[in-house]
């Protein structure tokens, strides 16, 4: 029988999840625990069958259930266009666009002096063959416009530079946003990239 020790382990743990502190995971448990055949037990199985049969591609680093993601495998992708992105999280953002019809590279993060993580850290020597070896004509940056996002896409365009075409994201103001509410950084690259109408 559960008793109250199990139930706050499980509160714990939730509340380890991104998104999710103390006060949300009491209440999501709870939540759980009220609808237990409708949702506890549901997500239980779940999570087993997820925990036994996840795995990373192991072509461009994307999660899913076979060794060779459903993206990879798909002919109609294999377009010449290839998207770098930092993490799993951010290949499902452009994913769920449905703006990109080209493949993907998961770099696992991005390089960064401080947190000690290198080029051999990530998966800039898997890309590199990867531009190598399969009919690649343009690599699109899409990293994150932070600090290391930029250092890691310039350590990237050195390592591929001359061998195919380089492009990144456009920078600066969103859809629907208020200048009043953007940051400098943003304003001055929506400045720099600004069009001629």
């Amino acid at each position: 029988m559960t008793n109250r020790t199990d139930i706050d382990a499980l509160i714990d743990m939730m509340a380890r999840l991104p998104g999710l502190g103390p006060r949300s995971a009491r209440r999501a448990v709870l939540h759980l625990i009220r609808k237990r055949a409708l949702l506890l037990t549901p997500l239980s199985d779940l999570m087993q069958t997820v925990a036994a049969t996840a795995r990373e591609c192991l072509n461009c680093g994307n999660i899913g259930t076979a060794d060779i993601c459903p993206i990879c495998t798909d002919e109609k992708r294999a377009n010449g266009l290839l998207c770098v992105v930092e993490d799993v999280a951010d290949l499902w953002a452009m994913e769920r666009s449905g703006t990109f019809k080209g493949r993907y590279h998961v770099l696992g993060g991005t390089l960064s002096a401080l947190d000690a993580v290198g080029p051999e850290d990530l998966r800039i020597p898997q890309l590199v063959a990867r531009v190598a070896s399969e009919d690649i004509t343009e690599v699109i940056l899409a990293l994150n416009a932070t600090v290391d996002g930029q250092t890691t896409a310039h350590y990237i365009a050195d390592q591929l530079a001359g061998r195919v075409t380089l492009s990144s994201l456009a920078q600066g103001v969103p859809i629907g946003g208020e200048l009043d509410y953007l940051d400098d950084g943003t304003i001055t690259a929506a400045l720099n990239a600004r069009k001629t109408l």
